[in-house]
């Protein structure tokens, strides 16, 4: 069943900017349709076009850089709010996969209309520059997260900011986020090894500040996570959805 954007849940999260009933109307008319896909689905390949656009409306999935020697780069981790093929829209072609890790809900836009956005709706189109803007701004701390902190600050950095993505989503139950993902997934995003990974958790659990267990993360120590991820334990301030 089409999900109407005036009943669109995600606007309700605190992780978005409100939008007013022209900008809701406009992105209801440039929708296509919703489209289910099953775990472990690529949507869209590395060097692919796309004629579509797609905000995730439910579902969690992965952004991965494959390498020519079969190794691999988890650029980021895919929550509700998304928004997905805005770079082969511009690029021509994807330069990264993005694949499902649970089933997901995805609105579809047309690609082909992208260019009536930028000329009938210009503050619609400031919202994707600002989208662009703040995936620059998250690659360039990932950068130095990997780059500049110990295994137990990139892994302290890497789940506070999961936890907190989940929660401004709407995805706690019981204080615990959904993290589907494997470890060798977190391991691929950090450039950890898959048992320094392991024993880097193992430290987070015995410490009292991170519990990953049966696809759920518990942060009981999250201000004293925080402050080892040399972050602010704060919420993001909210964003526009796309």
């Amino acid at each position: 069943m089409l999900q109407p954007c005036q009943t669109c849940p995600l606007r309700r999260q605190p992780a978005f900017q409100p939008m007013t009933e022209a900008e809701v109307a406009f992105m209801q008319r440039f929708k296509a349709t919703d489209r289910i896909i099953a775990p472990g689905t690529v949507l869209i390949w590395e060097g692919q076009s796309s004629p579509w656009l797609y905000t995730v409306l439910r579902g969690q999935g992965l952004r991965v850089k494959q390498m020519e020697d079969g190794q691999r780069q988890v650029l980021n981790f895919i929550f509700p709010g998304d928004f997905i093929g805005l770079q082969a829209a511009i690029m021509g072609e994807m330069k990264h996969t993005v694949e499902a890790t649970t089933e997901m809900t995805l609105c579809v836009f047309p690609r082909a209309d992208l260019w009536s956005l930028f000329r009938d709706q210009p503050a619609r189109a400031y919202d994707l520059t600002y989208i662009t803007a703040a995936e620059e701004h998250f690659l360039g701390d990932a950068l130095a997260t990997i780059g500049q902190r110990t295994a137990i600050e990139r892994m302290a950095w890497a789940l506070w900011r999961l936890w907190r993505r989940a929660e401004a989503v709407g995805l706690l139950r019981d204080g615990a986020a959904p993290l589907p993902w494997r470890q060798r997934d977190l391991a691929d995003a950090v450039a950890l090894s898959l048992v320094h990974t392991n024993k880097t958790l193992a430290r987070l659990r015995q410490a009292g500040l991170a519990d990953w267990h049966d696809g759920w993360l518990r942060l009981p120590g999250r201000a004293r996570l925080a402050e080892l991820a040399q972050v602010e334990d704060r919420p993001a301030d909210p964003r526009p959805l796309f």
